[in-house]
């Protein structure tokens, strides 16, 4: 049977118009009485679990226990973040300047949906879309097309219950997807919201239509011993071997100063780290399984994505304790395509670098981030405040992440104070319209209306600094 994906996905697009011109006349009470429910829904623990678990089956990555917490924080973090908070009519007054501020929606956002978070991503995306009067239709990765018609049916099934039309969220039926409909439904939506590989990301902002996208993550920490090795080594565990790594925002590379190189791996090792030593065999075959075409290219063998450090290390034929929750390859002789391991993995390996001292490290890590992962988050585990600042400085990143585990924070979480967010902005340096982790307000147009005030035009004495003047006369 042919597909005419572009008669489909223009009468979703129709529907969703439909749908947002009724939602446009909601007040504030209705707005928040859909996203509560929504939220309150979706992370009920049996919900959670059992989308999880579908995930995880029809993707065959990650762990159903991992994404169950992932539907908690996320989704519970996003509507936390929204709740209370003015999004309908009058948003902000500045009587000093005589501007109001009033918010209104976009119309039908269209939302790419990765695989690696295809649970919690369209939640919190409908959850945004909610909160601003907004339709969304949500297009998936191929491997989570059922999961993601099945989350968004039950969407669709709650916000009915509260008295709003189903089509205010709507998702590419599982026969349709592809990348031609995502295509199709970018040019024809009034804004993209894109969560995704760069490729996906690069075509939502060649669209034609506005976009908000991320770039690459191929986050670095720096280990340089000042602080707790053991609690160290034990948050960068908890987070990169979160979802079995689905995230790339876990800790890609490390890079370690010699002065305490052989204690942390004492204490990586205590957490089910295993070292795979510069120039052995056992990192080439490593290399070899996740990258079975380099040098040539070095695109990641897809059947290692997301899986545990023991699938991994089985299919590099690499014998390890059980238990092994991370592998760990050295790789301090360079950078780029020749190193891959300084690159992104999305699986839990992570390359490991020498550093004879901060400045040392901050050079390797500005050289791993030119290859990859630039905009994107670093990391440190330090006491020295000094070093933090100069991280804050000078990096080209949107997110520093202090003593902290990068997958778990640099998102948004309880214990950090970034926004909780599917959608982490990286800058111009991530080739991204934002630097910021994207949430429900860049979802919203605003109005402003000016009156007239007493005149603040200064006199030139007074706007312009006498030694400039005096120097140019």
């Amino acid at each position: 049977m042919t597909m005419n994906y572009e008669a489909y996905i223009k009468d979703l697009i129709a529907k969703g118009h439909a749908a947002q011109k009724i939602a446009n006349s909601y007040d504030q009470a209705m707005v928040d009485k859909l996203t509560a429910a929504v939220a309150y829904q979706l992370t009920k623990p049996e919900v959670a679990l059992k989308f999880g678990e579908m995930l995880v089956e029809e993707s065959g990555m990650g762990i159903a226990k991992d994404k169950q917490a992932k539907m908690y924080g996320k989704v519970k973090g996003s509507y936390f973040q929204m709740k209370g908070k003015t999004s309908v009519g009058l948003y902000a007054v500045d009587e000093e300047m005589g501007i109001e501020t009033y918010a209104k929606p976009m119309g039908v956002v269209g939302a790419l949906v990765p695989v690696t978070n295809g649970e919690a991503t369209p939640v919190v995306k409908a959850l945004m879309t909610l909160k601003t009067r907004n339709a969304i239709i949500l297009a998936p990765h191929p491997k989570a097309r059922k999961s993601n018609f099945a989350v968004v049916e039950m969407i669709r099934e709650t916000i009915v219950k509260m008295g709003a039309p189903a089509d205010l969220v709507q998702a590419i039926d599982p026969e349709y997807v592809s990348i031609e409909a995502s295509g199709i439904l970018m040019k024809e939506v009034d804004f993209i919201l894109a969560t995704g590989g760069t490729p996906m990301v690069r075509q939502a902002y060649s669209s034609g239509n506005p976009a908000i996208g991320v770039g690459t993550g191929n986050v670095v920490t720096i280990i340089d011993g000042t602080s707790d090795l053991d609690a160290a080594a034990d948050m960068i565990i908890k987070s990169k071997t979160f979802d079995n790594a689905t995230s790339c925002s876990t800790e890609n590379n490390i890079i370690v100063l010699e002065s305490c190189y052989d204690d942390f791996m004492t204490a990586m090792a205590k957490k089910g780290g295993v070292l795979l030593k510069e120039g052995s065999p056992e990192k080439a075959r490593l290399q070899k399984a996740l990258w079975p075409l380099s040098p040539e290219n070095h695109d990641l063998n897809r059947h290692i994505v997301a899986q545990s450090a023991e699938v991994i290390a089985a299919a590099a034929d690499i014998k390890v304790p059980a238990g092994t929750k991370l592998l760990m390859a050295e790789e301090n002789a360079g950078y780029g395509n020749d190193f891959p391991f300084t690159g992104e993995k999305l699986s839990p390996v992570s390359g490991i670098m020498k550093a004879k001292d901060f400045d040392d490290a901050l050079e390797k890590l500005e050289k791993i981030l030119d290859y990859q992962g630039k905009g994107h988050s670093i990391g440190i585990h330090t006491t020295i405040k000094d070093r933090v600042t100069k991280l804050g400085e000078v990096v080209p990143v949107c997110k520093v992440c202090v003593n902290l585990p990068q997958s778990l924070s640099n998102s948004g979480s309880w214990t950090c104070g970034f926004p909780m967010s599917m959608t982490l902005g990286c800058g111009t340096w991530g080739h991204n319209s934002i630097s910021h982790n994207a949430t429900w307000k860049d979802l919203l147009n605003f109005t402003y209306v000016a009156r007239e005030i007493p005149s603040f035009q200064p006199k030139d004495e007074d706007l312009f600094p006498a030694e400039i003047v005096a120097s140019l006369k």
